[in-house]
């Protein structure tokens, strides 16, 4: 299945391929990668997993805008297999794939039937969650990045979800738990050899949760232990940033979370920017102005009117953040119950701004911020 990026990029298969050398400097920096089973990332940038975030709006907006694949919410397993209809509603996909559904669990059965039901309803990948840090999930439910301190347990449950599916498994995970358990190439050793056909590692510990910096550079350990493709997570919010990534790490992809909040387009800006040398400037505001409008209406219609509303209030202060009176716009948009009011303040918002003559300042960079910290060392 392609993903529908145009590239003219030969596609690199998933066996026998390591990571670039620490010097590898390029303007491309990514190529398509083969999954198998009919599965091509055309271009291995990819919208990451994040609750409340990632619904089907938002990954159907990020992908009409070129993201390379995006990832559902994180799904309980045990919820899946009960055929609970909100979670078989975050489950749903977007119409153009490749799709991939992301579950938790710890019971290898329960994982592989959950899988199976994904797959019954339109994914094309399946991605296991070894890495989420919540509490809830990594220590009330012993899953998440709480599979990283049982590689044997963790073994079986990749083993059992490859075998219940006809579709790639891939696997997001940390570091570790710890800085004393930093044992990510160890498990990706393990899940090559259970089957998983692409590794994703956020360059922080379970403990860490988001604290401190994404350490890209460990994420070149994993890529060196197998010989699957392997995708850097952590800390990627501008152009600048994932070039650097993929350098340090030698990954042959990037996955982005928190940089796309109110970005549903950075994705492309990195796809076309690593894979074809493209220099893709932020719309300006008359075309933001368009892509709020469009998100907002497809939140209202996807869930309902006042669902919607409520849920859409914390994209539309990501889109409008760093703007001139934003925070007044925000408290009073938040105060709206009626969606044609709320239109009606967008377009008014976005209006002045445009009329003003106003644009935006340089996005946060974690390489500036970098550079920042070493001059005032």
């Amino acid at each position: 299945m392609d993903c529908g990026c145009h590239t003219h990029c030969a596609v690199m298969n998933t066996a026998g391929y390591r990571g670039r050398e620490a010097g590898f400097m390029s303007s491309q920096l990514l190529s398509p990668i083969d999954l198998g089973g009919g599965v091509v990332l055309q271009a291995p940038v990819i919208l990451a997993p994040m609750a409340g975030v990632t619904d089907l709006p938002f990954r159907r907006l990020a992908r009409r805008l070129g993201a390379g694949l995006v990832v559902s919410e994180m799904i309980a397993s045990w919820a899946m297999v009960r055929e609970n209809q909100n979670t078989l509603r975050m489950a749903e996909v977007a119409d153009d794939g490749p799709n991939s559904v992301q579950l938790a669990g710890c019971d290898p059965d329960a994982m592989g039937q959950a899988a199976r039901i994904a797959v019954d309803r339109g994914a094309d990948i399946i991605d296991i969650n070894f890495g989420c840090p919540v509490k809830k999930v990594a220590v009330g439910q012993l899953a998440g990045s709480a599979l990283m301190r049982d590689e044997a347990q963790a073994g079986r449950l990749l083993e059992g979800v490859v075998r219940a599916v006809n579709v790639p498994v891939t696997l997001k995970m940390r570091m570790g738990w710890d800085h004393n358990s930093l044992n990510a190439p160890t498990l990706a050793r393990i899940a090559q050899e259970s089957g998983i056909r692409m590794v994703t590692v956020h360059g922080r510990t379970r403990q860490q949760f988001y604290n401190g910096t994404a350490d890209w550079r460990f994420v070149r350990k994993v890529v060196d232990a197998v010989d699957l493709p392997v995708i850097v997570n952590g800390d990627i919010l501008t152009v600048e940033d994932a070039r650097v990534a993929l350098e340090r790490s030698g990954a042959q992809g990037v996955m982005i979370g928190r940089g796309c909040y109110g970005r549903p387009w950075f994705l492309a800006q990195v796809a076309r920017a690593l894979m074809n040398g493209e220099d893709v400037p932020e719309p300006d505001l008359a075309a933001e102005k368009a892509i709020v409008l469009e998100h907002y209406g497809m939140m209202i219609d996807h869930f309902g009117a006042h669902p919607g509303l409520r849920l859409a209030r914390k994209h539309v202060s990501w889109y409008s953040a760093g703007l001139p009176d934003s925070a007044g716009f925000r408290a009073a948009i938040n105060r709206v119950d009626a969606v044609d009011a709320a239109i009606g303040m967008i377009h008014e918002f976005y209006d002045r701004q445009i009329e003003a003559g106003n644009v935006r300042g340089p996005r946060p960079s974690t390489m500036e911020a970098e550079r920042a910290a070493a001059q005032a060392a």
